[in-house]
This record gives structure tokens, C-alpha cells and sequence, in this order.
């Protein structure tokens, strides 16, 4: 590991940390059960060591509605299994609207097309009204599901309301997933309802896919019924749709009223799908409860987000932060749905958005902040930024030179707040505090509530080393199961094989000893050459700096022809072609920024590094390639982003086999 002290960038202001949320939960703590916490890390010990009082303190402080009362906080702390309130009844949608106000927007929604436009409570609340009652006439009921092939639009979100104001199940993918990668998704859950667009528009392009939801619908027997949305061409007719079809416009012209279905604690809200690289995709169930008090805690809490404050990430509705950003609702913030390209017409366009809607918190993924840091863009200089409050990084480790790059180029006095979780959970392990500093390539600390460790290779916990990401003590928000998995073998597989009843996540971490995290990237892919381990994000830290690499990828191939051979995979600026002098230099910045033993033993230019739809590097299955896999097994092309990208890996793997065998 990289040992360069961590730079102090920030510290929370006197007047944050005194009336911060944070704190205001600390004195009512103090208040209402007698305890008294000098800081966070001991208010975070707590809540893990005392995770029964901390999760009743928080449905008590946040006035949970629920139509019975829990009998029993927790059932056992046996992952998996565990059942949180059980007893109680409650909706999640329900909760969304206790916040709707005349004073504010609801939403305000954005895209290539559209500027900034507010979308009032009383719109939403009708329109959700409108969909829930054209579901319900098609016999949609608790526990059904409701899937959606829409944009980050006001469809997606009244969709997802509407069904779960019912007490059915929500799943989403965005329009840029090819029709099988859909199918692979949807099928599993047997869809009553389908939602989907004729088409959108991307870096000003229009994409029109009718044909695609032909050969969704046509692929999902279950299917009853069809809103199709014209959204890209308003005089859409849907002629090639199969079954009975009814245009989104007009179902929102139905007029009903807004009613909530209880349903138990632990029921099902959602169907999330992981990356899904080989095999299909695992249909993640989280459940209405667990999503709802660990949306609040994080937003309100580590977010320090109030009603009114404008609410920004950059996503599409088949990424978890999709369903995060939509939570905003729950504490009266106000989420900025954006449909379009980060870069459409050029790399301003989400901060010209920032300005617009005088936003509170701007998030976004680290790989967006490695873009700009080689555009050129100056956010500080260009745009009024006077109102941002908290830039938000997630995705995959952000190095210190992108924390850096935000203090120095967009604003000094903003509170960055690194972020990081998965899909598994829909909502992070590890994340911000605004009683807390910030460090360069550092997150602030782990999440109240979440006994996340790091364990050595025997399995102990460890501060101060690097170690495996695991959870120790289960979570509200953890999946109930697997979809089609009623023995949990494919979840018992995905998260306790290794460690039995502890929740390994596949990320190397370091916990230091002020409570901060470092993530190096995933364990399963991380290099370890002569006996010396590291993340694969510190190669890729070391050579991006280099200005004619944009991207990179590494892979170690442990025991090919009975050596360790590490090649590296460079992306490189148009018009450079990789030399002897550039190769000499990157292997130089390696040497030098990490340790001789890795250099990689290759460099090759290519076009593109294969990523998946949401945007992480494919390092196991390209190792899988490379080792002699066929493709078809060591990754789905229809989960990637770029899948003509593999074909160059194929062509090496062939080259290495043929060196190995000669």
C-alpha cells in the first residue's frame, strides 16, 4: 500500500456540527434513554454492539407508522435469516407521501430535452393515484411484481409508488440494457405488469426501443398488461406491442384516490439484480421496512439532508442509486431526476444543472470525477456553486488526487463525502459524517448501525491492516432472499461461504485507527506478488496519472505457465500510440509509486476496458479469459456496457495459450 500521509482537506464547521441531525439525534439520545456519547465513534460502537436499542431509538425517533406494532425488534442475529420488526405492518410509499407539502416540488425533473422542471406533491400524489388504480384493475395485488424498462423520469418513480402503495413488488432496468439482458432479469420474477418506453435520447442521439420491448413482452408469458410511455416520439402508437397495451397518458388522467395496502415488516419492496457476469444476474429482495428505516438513517444521518434541500446523483434506474436518490423522499428532500448523458453537449452540463436548481447534494460516481479531473473543466470558476453543500463519490474507490480534485477545482469548503456499499444492501457500509474530518482517499467511517470489520486471512479483526470487507451483525436492509431461492443456497453462497454466519462483500478495506476507511477495490481480483498484496485501484491510481492514460486495467495470472504473468491494459488519448518511451514511463510510475514487484510484466494499448452496465471494471472475468475460459462463461455480454470490448481478450488468451503450449 501507498503510505503518503492522507492530506486534511476539510472539517465540518462549527455550525454544522452543532445543529447537524447527527447531533440532534445524539441529545435526544441523551434525552430519551439516558445515554451520552462524547463523539461519533463511540455513538457508532454503540449502535452495533446494542443493535436492538439503536434500531428501536431510530423507529421511535423518525414516528414509524405502522398498523400493528412489532412484537420482536430482532429475531436472532444469525445472517442469513435474520427478521427485524416482526409484527409490524407498514408501507414504504406511504411514508413518501407523509412528506408532501404544498411549500415545495416534490421531484424536479431534467434531460437532454427538458430543463429543470418541478414536479409539485399534488401531481405526484395524483399520478400515483392514477397508475396504482390502473394496477389494481389489472388484479395487481400484494406480492405481485411490477417491472418497468424506463428512464430516470417521473414514470419510473410514480411506477414504483404506485406498485408499492399495493403492497407488490418493484424491479427496474434502464432502456440502454439490451433485450436479453433484460429477459434475464424480468423472467425470473414473472412480471403481471410491464412499464416500458418507446425509446430515449443519449449524447443527443435518439434510440428507439419498440423493438426491444416486443421481444421483452414476448419472452414474459406472465404479462397482463403494458403502459407503453411515448417518450421519445409523442406520437407513438405501440401497433408492434403484443397483449393488451395502455398508453401512460391516459392512465394518469384516471382519477382516484391514494390508498396504502399494509404490508408485514419484512415483505418484499424491491428486486434489485447484481452485475450479473456470469450466469444470470442473482434477483436481489429487499424488504419494505428494511429499506425504509435504512434509507432514513443514511440521508438524514450521515447525509445530514432536510426537507427542501435539492438532491442530485447521477444514475439510471438499473443502479441501486437509483432506488437510494428516490429515498430522498422519505425525508423531504427533493431528488433531481436527470435523464442524458453526463457529457451532452459537453462535461458542464450536470454542473449548468447544479446551478439551475441551486443544489444541496451533488452525487455521482468516482469514475465521473476521474473524467473531469482529465477534461479541463473548472466547476469553481464556471458555475455559481455558492449553495452546494455535499459532493457524494460512489462506485469504486475515489484515489486521493480525485479528493484532491474536488477541493482544488470545484469548491473549498464543500464536504466530499466518499461512499461506499453495494447493490446487496441498496445503501453503504461504509460513508460520510458531518461531525467528521475529511482525508484525502479516505472515507470517514463506517455507517451506524453496520458492524463492518476487516478480517485477516484467519479470520480475525484487524485495524490498521488490510483485510477482507465483512459484516458481522446483520442489517435491516440485508436481502430477505434471493428470488427462486427458497433454501438461500445461491445467498449463502453469494455472502457466507466463506466466513459461516459473517457477510464476506469481496472488498479489500483498511480501518485505521481514527475510524477512517480506505478501500482497495475487490478481493477476488486483488494482485498479490511475492507475498505482497495490494488492490488493484492503487495500479490504476499510480498510472492514470500518467495524462496520456485515461483508463487502465490489470490482471494477474497466478500460475499461468507456471509463473505469475501480470499484464497491464491501457486506454489512451486519441492519437497517442503506445511506445517504447510511454511504456518505459508507466512501468517507471509504477516502480516508483508502489514497489518493483508490480511492474507488470506486459503493457498493451486497447480501445476500451470492459466494463458492466454499472460502470465497474471487469477484472475476474477477464482473468477467467485469459486463463482459457471461454467467453460465453467467464462473462455475459449482455451485462456489459461495452461487450465488443472482450474480443481483444480473447485474441491475447488464444496468443497465451498457444506461447504456453510451445
Amino acid at each position: 500500500m501507498m503510505t503518503t500521509a492522507p492530506r486534511l482537506l476539510w472539517e465540518p464547521p462549527t455550525e454544522l456540527r452543532d445543529h447537524c441531525t447527527m447531533r440532534t439525534f445524539m441529545r435526544w439520545l441523551a434525552q430519551r434513554y439516558g445515554l451520552h456519547f462524547d463523539d461519533y465513534h463511540q455513538l457508532y460502537h454503540w449502535s452495533v454492539n446494542e443493535l436492538e436499542t439503536f434500531w428501536t431509538a431510530l423507529w421511535e425517533y423518525y414516528q414509524i407508522k405502522a398498523y400493528t406494532p412489532y412484537t420482536t425488534v430482532l429475531s436472532s442475529r444469525e445472517m442469513p435469516g435474520a427478521r427485524w420488526f416482526v409484527g409490524a405492518q407498514l408501507n414504504y410509499a406511504e411514508h413518501v407521501f407523509r412528506q408532501a407539502t404544498p411549500d415545495r416540488p416534490a421531484v424536479i425533473v431534467a434531460s437532454e430535452r427538458q430543463p429543470p422542471t418541478p414536479l409539485s406533491w399534488a401531481e405526484l400524489q395524483a399520478q400515483t393515484a392514477a397508475i396504482a388504480q390502473t394496477l389494481r384493475n389489472a388484479g395487481v395485488g400484494p406480492g405481485d411484481r411490477v417491472v418497468a424498462y424506463v428512464p430516470n423520469t417521473p414514470h419510473a418513480l410514480i411506477g414504483c409508488l404506485a406498485t408499492v402503495s399495493l403492497g407488490a413488488i418493484w424491479s427496474s432496468c434502464s432502456p440502454d440494457f439490451g433485450s436479453p439482458s433484460v429477459i434475464d432479469r424480468f423472467s425470473q420474477i414473472a412480471p403481471k405488469v410491464l412499464i416500458a418506453v418507446d425509446g430515449y435520447q443519449y449524447g443527443g442521439k435518439p434510440f428507439d426501443r419498440r423493438a426491444e420491448v416486443a421481444a421483452i413482452q414476448a419472452a414474459l408469458p406472465s404479462l397482463e398488461l403494458t403502459i407503453g410511455i411515448a417518450y421519445l416520439d409523442p406520437t407513438t402508437d405501440f401497433a408492434g406491442w403484443r397483449g393488451p397495451v395502455v398508453q401512460w397518458e391516459e392512465a394518469v388522467q384516471t382519477s382516484a384516490e391514494l390508498r396504502f395496502t399494509p404490508v408485514e415488516f419484512n415483505e418484499p419492496l424491491w428486486v434489485l439484480y447484481s452485475s450479473g457476469t456470469t450466469g444470470l444476474p442473482k434477483p436481489i429482495v429487499h424488504s419494505q421496512g428494511g429499506i425504509l428505516l435504512e434509507h432514513i438513517k443514511s440521508l438524514d444521518l450521515h447525509f445530514d439532508m432536510r426537507p427542501g434541500d435539492t438532491f442530485f446523483w447521477y444514475t439510471t434506474t438499473g443502479w441501486m442509486m437509483w432506488n437510494f436518490l428516490i429515498g430522498g423522499l422519505l425525508i423531504g428532500a427533493i431528488p433531481i431526476l436527470y435523464d442524458g448523458s453526463p457529457a451532452y453537449p459537453d462535461m458542464g452540463v450536470l454542473w449548468r444543472l447544479a446551478e439551475q436548481t441551486n443544489m444541496r447534494y451533488f452525487g455521482t460516481s468516482a469514475g465521473y470525477i476521474t473524467a473531469l479531473m482529465k477534461s479541463g473543466i473548472e466547476p469553481a470558476t464556471q458555475y455559481q456553486l455558492s449553495t452546494l453543500k455535499s459532493i457524494g463519490s460512489t462506485g469504486s474507490p475515489l484515489p486521493p488526487e480525485g479528493f484532491e480534485w474536488v477541493y482544488d477545482h470545484i469548491k473549498r469548503d464543500v464536504w466530499l463525502v466518499s461512499y461506499s456499499g453495494g447493490t446487496d444492501v441498496c445503501s453503504g457500509f461504509v460513508g460520510g459524517c458531518p461531525l467528521l474530518p475529511v482525508y484525502s482517499g479516505e472515507i470517514q467511517c463506517r455507517i451506524l448501525g453496520c458492524k463492518a470489520e476487516a478480517y485477516d486471512t484467519d479470520g480475525h479483526s484487524v485495524i490498521g491492516v488490510m483485510g477482507e470487507l465483512v459484516i458481522t451483525a446483520p442489517m435491516p436492509s440485508m436481502p430477505i432472499y434471493f428470488w427462486n431461492d427458497p433454501d438461500y443456497t445461491r445467498y449463502k453462497a453469494s455472502y457466507f461461504e466463506q466466513y459461516p454466519g459473517v457477510w464476506r462483500h469481496g472488498d479489500w478495506i483498511v480501518i485505521n485507527e481514527r475510524g477512517g476507511v480506505v478501500i482497495y477495490g475487490r478481493s477476488d481480483s486483488t494482485i498479490n506478488r511475492q507475498g505482497i498484496r495490494i488492490g488493484t485501484g492503487e495500479i490504476y491510481r499510480a498510472v492514470e496519472t500518467i495524462p496520456e492514460v485515461l483508463d487502465s486495467l490489470v490482471i494477474d495470472l497466478e500460475g499461468l505457465g507456471g509463473r505469475s504473468y501480470m499484464p497491464l491494459f491501457v486506454v489512451l488519448r486519441e492519437g497517442v500510440t503506445l511506445d517504447d518511451d510511454l511504456r518505459q514511463r508507466i512501468k517507471h510510475t509504477i516502480r516508483t509509486n508502489l514497489s518493483p514487484r508490480h511492474v507488470p510484466d506486459d503493457v498493451f494499448q486497447i480501445d476500451a476496458v470492459p466494463v458492466t452496465l454499472s460502470g465497474k471494471k471487469l477484472e475476474v472475468p477477464i482473468k477467467k479469459i485469459l486463463l482459457g475460459v471461454p467467453v460465453e462463461r467467464a462473462a455475459n455480454p449482455d451485462s456489459l456496457r461495452n461487450p465488443e470490448s472482450l474480443q481483444f481478450f480473447v485474441r491475447l488468451a488464444q496468443t497465451l495459450a498457444t506461447n504456453k503450449t510451445a
